[in-house]
C-alpha cells in the first residue's frame, strides 16, 4: 500500500468482540490466564497491552521495519538504545542535537562510561575520521535540531557496514516521518521517533518509539523495553495510533507552509540567515530534495540584530505560541538556546542565542505570514 492508505490501515482492525473500527483503549494492567503460564497474547500490561501493540505495529509498516516498539518518552526510546552498549564503547554522533539527547549522553551515559564525540555528519570524511575500533553506534538527526543540516544515511549506512568496528547506525527520525523519509530503507540499523510530535500531531501525548530491522535486535530492545519499563500507557499509544491516521494530510500542509515562510523570511531585511532543506540557499537541498519527499515543517533562521531581537519577536507573535516542543497542528515558536538547547549552553553544540525555531503548523498561510510580519516589524 502506498503511505496515505498505510497511515489509515496499518496496526489497526475491527475489535473481534464489538467490531468497533477504532482499536479499543485497553486501560487493564493485568489479564486473566487460562492456566498457569497460559495466557493470549498478554500477561502484564509492561510486557504488553494489546492498544500499545497496534501502535508498534503500525509504526514498524510505516518506517519499512521488521519490528516497532513504543516508549513513554522520546528520551525514553533513547536511552534504550543506548543500553544496547557497554562502558567503554563509543558512538560518534552528529555535532548538532536535541538538547535533550545532548544532555543524556554527556551527564548520564558518559558518567557510566560510554564515550561520546560529534562530527558534522553532513561531511561524510567527517564520519570516516570520527570511527575507531571501538565505535559500536552511530547516531543520525537529519534533518538536525535545531540547524536543519542533513546527512547522506545511504553513504553513512555503507560506511558502517564497511567499517571493521560495524556499527550501528541509528536515525532520529522524528523530524522529517516516515512520510517525508524512511531510513531503514536506505541501510539504517533503528529509528527512534519523538511520538509526541509529528506522529502524534496534537500536542496532547508524550510518547516514544523505536523501529528497526531483524530479530536480533528485536529480542534484546523488546526484553530492554520489559525490564526497564518505561512503557506508554494505553491511552497515549490510543492517541498516537489517531494521530498517525492524518500524519500524510499534515506533513503535506505543514511542508507546504513552511517552504513559503521560508521564502519570506529568505527576502526580509532583519533575517541574517535561515535554515530550511528545501529551500535554494540549504547547501544540502540537493540531498534533501533526493532523500526526502519534502523540506517538512520546521524552519529556523538567525535574527540579524541578535539575541534580544530574537527574544522581542517569538514574544510577540499573535499566532504563533511561544513554547517548545513541536509537530502539532497548531504552530509554535522558540528560542534554542535558552529553551530546548539549553543543554548544549557552553559546549562546542552551544546553539546561537539569535536562532529562533519555528515549528509551522496547518493554519492558512496568509495568517502565519501577518503574524511573522508584525512580529519582525
Amino acid at each position: 500500500m502506498e503511505i496515505e492508505t498505510t497511515c489509515i490501515h496499518s496496526g489497526t482492525k475491527p475489535d473481534p468482540t464489538t467490531g468497533a473500527i477504532m482499536t479499543p483503549i485497553y486501560q487493564t494492567s493485568t489479564y486473566v490466564q487460562d492456566g498457569v503460564g497460559k495466557h493470549r497474547g498478554f500477561e502484564y500490561s509492561r510486557t504488553g497491552n494489546p492498544t500499545r501493540a497496534a501502535l508498534e505495529t503500525s509504526l514498524a509498516t510505516l518506517e519499512n521495519g521488521t519490528f516497532g516498539l513504543a516508549f513513554s518518552s522520546g528520551m525514553a526510546a533513547t536511552d534504550t538504545i543506548l543500553r544496547l552498549l557497554q562502558p567503554g564503547e563509543h558512538v560518534l554522533a552528529g555535532n548538532d542535537v536535541y538538547g535533550g539527547t545532548y544532555r543524556l549522553f554527556e551527564q548520564v551515559l558518559r558518567p557510566y562510561g560510554l564515550d561520546f564525540s560529534y562530527v558534522d555528519t553532513s561531511n561524510l570524511d567527517n564520519v570516516k575520521r570520527g570511527l575507531h575500533n571501538k565505535t559500536r553506534m552511530i547516531w543520525l538527526e537529519t534533518p538536525t535540531n535545531p540547524y536543519l543540516k542533513l546527512t547522506d544515511i545511504s553513504a553513512i549506512a555503507e560506511l558502517a557496514k564497511n567499517h571493521p568496528s560495524q556499527p550501528l547506525l541509528v536515525v532520529d527520525n522524528t523530524f522529517a516521518t516516515p512520510y517525508l523519509q524512511t531510513p531503514l530503507s536506505m541501510g539504517a540499523d533503528l529509528v527512534v521517533h519523538s511520538t509526541t510530535k509529528y506522529i502524534g500531531g496534537h500536542s496532547d501525548l508524550i510518547g516514544g518509539a523505536i523501529v528497526g530491522v531483524g530479530k536480533p535486535l528485536q529480542e534484546r530492545l523488546a526484553f530492554l523495553q520489559n525490564a526497564v519499563g518505561a512503557v506508554p500507557g494505553p491511552m497515549d499509544c490510543f492517541l498516537a495510533l489517531r494521530g498517525i491516521k492524518t500524519l500524510h494530510i499534515r506533513m503535506a500542509r505543514h511542508s507546504e507552509n513552511a517552504e513559503a515562510i521560508a521564502s519570506f523570511l529568505s527576502n526580509h531585511p532583519k533575517i541574517e540567515q535561515i535554515f530550511y532543506p528545501f529551500h535554494p540557499s540549504h547547501p544540502q537541498v540537493e540531498l534533501g530534495r533526493k532523500q526526502m519527499k519534502a523540506g517538512g515543517g520546521m524552519v529556523a533562521f538567525i535574527h540579524r540584530d541578535g539575541e534580544q531581537a530574537a527574544r522581542h519577536m517569538a514574544e510577540h507573535t499573535r499566532i504563533f505560541a511561544l513554547a517548545e516542543s513541536l509537530g502539532g497542528v497548531e504552530s509554535l515558536i522558540e528560542i534554542p538556546a535558552a529553551m530546548t538547547h539549553a543543554a548544549t549552553a557552553n559546549s562546542p553544540l552551544a546553539v546561537n542565542p539569535g536562532l529562533v525555531r519555528l515549528s509551522v503548523g496547518i493554519e492558512h498561510i496568509d495568517d502565519l505570514l501577518i503574524d511573522l510580519k508584525q512580529s519582525l516589524d
